[in-house]
């Protein structure tokens, strides 16, 4: 009995190694995006004095901030939400494709970074539907990757990968990102 029991032990511990060994050894490959789009998007925040123009506004600050003017330490605490145009070139006057919806938190007091959560809604004959993108974006990077959690119409439970970069910044006032999409998932 007790050379039946060695024996399912090191049956047992043979199947583990092999088991463990075989995940290891498993070769990743290098995937290519299903569909990759290119876009701009245009934040004017407002000021206090460009209320026509704005398609931002702080609707959160901490103690020491208020909601017109973003707070200093990095901005850290201020909750911004926006509705900015979306367009296939950099030129802010170029007609728009779609808007860019949601929201930005200044989430760090020594570092300038924040954390988004946003869509692009398409209306565009080209494209119907939106993306939902969510991650943090450390904004002293040249470029940052955050990610393509889902979304509607022509990108049906898209995913992928957003690489940001700040195209243009002017102030507090105006930034513009580059957007380039790179769907891995597309149906």
């Amino acid at each position: 009995m007790e050379a039946a029991k060695r024996f399912l032990l090191v049956l047992f511990l043979v199947s583990l190694l092999s088991i463990s060994t075989a995940t290891t050894t498993r070769k990743f490959r290098a995937r290519k995006p299903c569909k990759r789009m290119v876009f701009y998007f245009h934040d004017i925040i407002y000021n206090g004095k460009n209320a026509k123009n704005a398609t931002a506004a702080i609707v959160g600050a901490p103690a020491w901030g208020n909601r017109t003017i973003l707070s200093g330490q990095n901005h850290f605490g201020d909750l911004v939400v926006f509705d900015d145009p979306i367009t296939l070139d950099n030129n802010l006057h170029s007609t728009p494709v779609g808007r860019a919806q949601g929201f930005y938190i200044y989430d760090k007091k020594d570092i300038f970074t924040a954390w988004l959560g946003f869509s692009f809604v398409f209306n565009s004959t080209q494209h119907k539907g939106s993306i939902n993108f969510a991650g943090a974006d450390p904004l002293m990077n040249k470029t940052r990757d955050i990610s393509v959690i889902g979304g509607t119409g022509d990108f049906f439970m898209a995913r992928g990968v957003a690489t940001l970069m700040t195209d243009a910044f002017e102030g507090e006032v105006y930034f513009r990102l580059r957007t380039d999409i790179k769907l891995y998932e597309c149906w």
